[in-house]
C-alpha cells in the first residue's frame, strides 16, 4: 500500500541543504555497514508472521511471552539464513545482538536478549579456552539458552555485598552453591523466568576456609528434557512490571545445589583440584561484563533518543497550532507598563527596582525569581517588538519569539510556587505545632534552595547574587537535607495512602 507523505513533512525535507543519505552512511559507519543494516530490516520485517497482527496491550501476561517466543524463532531463522558464511559463529551471534530491527518485532523486549547480550559475551570473556570449545559452541548453536544471573533481591550495584555462596568441596571437586537469606536470591535476569536453562552465576568464593572473593559459574538450572527445575533450585518470574513485561525477567535461588569444579569460569582465577586459590591477575575483570553490559546501555539509550528525536522533529513540523490572537500571548506586561493594577499572581511585573544585594532568605529568593521572571518576560516583549518592525506578523513574532516564551512560563511558574507554598505556611501557623511549622519551613527552604542552585545562569544574569553566595546556598541545600532526613518517611506517611492505593500506581 502506498502511504501518502504529509506534504508539511515534505515541505520541511525540500527544505534540507545536506545529502541525507551521507549522514545515514556516516552513522551507520559507511556505505556497506548502512546497505547490510537495511538488508536484515527488509529480511526481518517481510518474514511471514513476525510482527503482531493484534497489538500486544491487548494480551495477557502469558500471551505475551508465548507471543514473544513465537516471534524469536522466526527471528532467529530469519537471521540464520543472512549469516555470513565467511566469518565465525560468534561473529554472526554478535552481528545477530547489535541488530536494531528487533525493537520493531519485540516492543516489550525479547525473552532471548540476555543469552546474546550477556550470557555468550561471559563465556567469550570469562571461560578459559577448554571451557570456551564446550561451553561457547553451545551457546552459539542453540543447544543450550542462558542468560546471567549477577543480582540479588538484596543488592544491585554493591557487588562486594552479594551473599549467594560457592563453597569449594575438595573431597568430590564440587561447589555448593547456596542462597542463605532470602535477598540473597538472584532477581531480575531476563529469560530466566521461562526460557533459559543455564546461567552465569555470580557467587562468593570459599575454598580451605577462606573467601576468596566474587567468581563466575555456569549453571545448568533446569532439566534438558522435561526443562523442570533440578533438586536444590529455586526458580519462577518475578511478575508484571511496568515495562519489559516480555523479557522474562526472573529469580533464582539455590539449596546446597552441586556443580563439577570446571564449571567455575577459570580464565581469569582457578580453583585447583585440592581447593587451592590461583587469584586472578586483576580482580576488576570478573567485572568485565558488566563493564560491557553499562556500554550497551548507553549504546541502547542513545538509539531510543535517536527514536524519540525522530518521532518529535517530524510530528511537530506537521502540527497545527490555533491561530494566537495578537497582545494576548504578554498582555499583562503591557498593562504594567501602561501603570494600570495587575492580579496578585502579576503584581511583581511593576516592581522596577533592582536587587543591589543578594538576600538568599526565603523571601529573598522568591523575590529573585521573581526578578528573573520580570527580565525573560520583558526580553520576550522587547523580542516581539522587534520582529514586528521587521514587518513581522503579530503570530509570526510570537512564534519566532517562542522558546523565550517557554522560558519566561517556567520562570513566572516557579516564582509562583514558592511564593505561595510561603504564604500558605504562614497563613497557617496559628493552627499548627511548632514542630510540623518547623519542618514544612525546612522543606520550603530546601525546595527555594535547590532551585537558586539549579537556575544560578538566570539569577546571575537578573540578580546580584555571586560566586560565594552560591557556594553558600550549596553548603546550606546539603544541611538541609541532612535536617530534613529524620522526617523524611515521617513526610511521605503523612499522605496516609492505604497499601491498596499504593499498589495501584496507574
Amino acid at each position: 500500500m502506498m502511504v501518502k507523505i504529509n506534504e508539511d513533512l515534505q515541505r520541511e525535507r525540500n527544505k534540507c541543504n545536506f545529502n541525507v543519505e551521507e549522514l545515514t552512511n556516516f552513522i551507520d559507519g559507511g556505505v556497506h555497514e548502512t546497505e547490510k543494516r537495511r538488508k536484515i530490516e527488509q529480511k526481518i520485517l517481510n518474514t511471514e508472521g513476525i510482527l503482531d497482527t493484534i497489538p500486544e496491550e491487548y494480551l495477557s501476561h502469558k500471551e505475551k511471552y508465548e507471543n514473544a517466543v513465537r516471534k524469536n524463532v522466526l527471528f532467529l531463522k530469519a537471521m540464520k539464513e543472512l549469516e555470513d558464511p565467511n566469518v565465525s559463529q560468534l561473529e554472526n551471534a554478535k552481528a545477530l545482538f547489535r541488530s536494531t530491527v528487533g525493537a520493531a518485532v519485540f516492543k516489550d523486549g525479547s525473552p532471548l536478549s540476555l543469552h546474546y547480550s550477556m550470557f555468550i559475551p561471559t563465556l567469550n570473556g570469562q571461560a578459559n579456552e577448554e571451557q570456551k570449545k564446550y561451553w561457547l559452541k553451545k551457546a552459539v548453536n542453540w543447544e543450550i539458552i542462558g542468560t546471567y544471573a549477577q543480582t540479588e533481591l538484596g543488592h544491585g550495584t554493591f557487588l562486594r555485598g552479594l551473599e549467594t555462596t560457592a563453597t569449594y568441596d575438595p573431597n568430590t571437586e564440587e561447589f555448593i552453591l547456596h542462597s542463605p537469606t532470602l535477598t540473597s536470591h538472584k532477581w531480575w535476569p531476563g529469560g530466566l523466568a521461562h526460557t533459559a536453562n543455564y546461567c552465569v552465576v555470580m557467587a562468593q568464593l570459599y575454598t580451605k576456609g577462606k573467601h576468596c572473593g566474587m567468581q563466575p559459574f555456569i549453571v545448568q538450572i533446569r532439566d534438558d528434557e522435561t526443562h523442570m527445575p533440578l533438586p536444590g533450585i529455586k526458580v519462577g518470574e518475578i511478575g508484571a512490571k511496568l515495562g519489559f513485561n516480555t523479557v522474562n525477567n526472573g529469580f533464582l535461588g539455590f539449596n546446597n545445589h552441586r556443580i563439577p569444579r570446571n564449571q567455575m569460569l577459570m580464565r581469569f582465577a582457578q580453583v585447583l583440584k585440592d581447593g587451592t586459590f590461583k587469584m586472578s591477575p586483576n580482580s576488576k575483570l570478573t567485572y568485565g561484563t558488566m563493564v560491557f553490559v553499562r556500554v550497551l546501555i548507553v549504546n541502547s539509550m542513545a538509539s531510543l533518543l535517536a527514536k524519540a528525536a525522530t518521532v518529535a522533529i517530524r510530528y511537530s513540523a506537521v502540527r497545527r497550532q490555533s491561530q494566537p490572537k495578537p497582545g494576548s500571548l504578554y498582555k499583562a506586561w503591557n498593562e504594567a507598563l501602561k501603570g494600570k493594577p495587575l492580579s496578585p499572581i502579576m503584581a511583581y511585573l511593576t516592581d522596577k527596582t533592582p536587587m543591589k544585594r543578594w538576600d538568599g532568605s526565603v523571601e529573598g529568593i522568591v523575590r529573585a525569581f521573581q526578578k528573573v521572571a520580570r527580565g525573560k518576560i520583558e526580553t520576550c516583549a522587547a523580542n516581539i517588538d522587534k520582529y514586528r518592525k521587521r514587518g513581522l506578523s503579530p503570530e509570526d513574532a510570537w512564534n519566532s519569539t517562542s522558546v523565550q516564551f517557554v522560558a519566561a512560563t517556567e520562570a513566572h511558574c516557579r516564582a509562583f510556587v514558592l511564593k505561595t507554598y510561603k504564604e500558605e505556611i504562614d497563613r497557617n501557623t496559628a493552627t499548627m505545632s511548632a514542630t510540623l511549622k518547623k519542618v514544612l519551613n525546612q522543606l520550603n527552604e530546601m525546595y527555594c534552595v535547590y532551585w537558586a542552585l539549579e537556575k544560578v545562569g538566570d539569577l546571575l544574569l537578573y540578580t546580584a547574587i555571586s560566586g560565594p553566595d552560591v557556594q553558600e546556598l550549596q553548603k546550606r541545600y546539603e544541611d538541609l537535607l541532612e535536617n530534613i532526613r529524620p522526617n523524611a518517611v515521617g513526610l511521605v506517611d503523612a499522605f496516609d495512602f492505604r497499601d491498596e492505593v499504593k499498589l495501584n500506581l496507574v
